[in-house]
């Protein structure tokens, strides 16, 4: 469903933007990617709602044929947030060892104790950190809205997939600007 609305506490959700994630081979580029969720984090800022900043730094474990972020070398520095995003003392920094953000991270806590009822989310990569916290996001009770065009993937075709057929289930979608819109609405 497209986006209708945004609650009065609604927290933005960026997942992946630090600096080894930023350099895989993904569609759209990271850069779009990273310029709208900029866009995202200035008015959330100015309206007051919650900013959560997210980056991975371990894989889960277990065997899988693709290997994933557990068999990546992680160089110094690798999960660093890009400094676009510009991390401010006022947002909470989440590191998460899984593809979700709320698996072992006190996030679901952290949301309810700001009074969140709703989150957008961004990021890297959609199909895979994206997808599993936006399920999370379901699975605890919460709103979840989707910015589409604010999010990429190594794999165009799962991250079509997940837009048309797995997000619609889990919530609302939007682009930036129509986000944005609602958001000015609604405030």
């Amino acid at each position: 469903m497209p986006i209708t609305t945004l609650d009065q506490t609604t927290a933005l959700i960026v997942i992946d933007l630090q600096a080894g994630v930023v350099t895989l081979p993904v569609e759209p580029s990271p850069a779009s990617v990273i310029a709208r969720t900029v866009e995202l984090l200035e008015s959330f800022r100015r309206h007051g709602l919650p900013v959560v900043l997210v980056n991975v730094d371990a894989g889960a474990p277990g065997r899988t044929e693709a290997g994933g972020i557990g068999a990546l070398a992680r160089p110094d520095g690798w999960t660093e947030l890009v400094p676009e995003l510009d991390a401010r003392p006022s947002d909470h920094l989440i590191t998460k060892r899984t593809w979700g953000a709320f698996q072992g991270t006190g996030l679901a806590e952290l949301l309810r104790d700001n009074g969140v009822t709703q989150v957008v989310i961004t990021g890297i990569a959609t199909s895979a950190g994206v997808e599993s916290t936006a399920r999370q996001a379901h699975e605890h009770g919460f709103n979840v809205t989707l910015a589409t065009d604010a999010m990429s993937d190594r794999n165009p075709e799962a991250h079509a997939n997940s837009i048309r057929n797995i997000f619609p289930r889990l919530g609302e979608t939007g682009t930036t600007a129509e986000i944005l819109a609602v958001l000015e609405a609604t405030r």
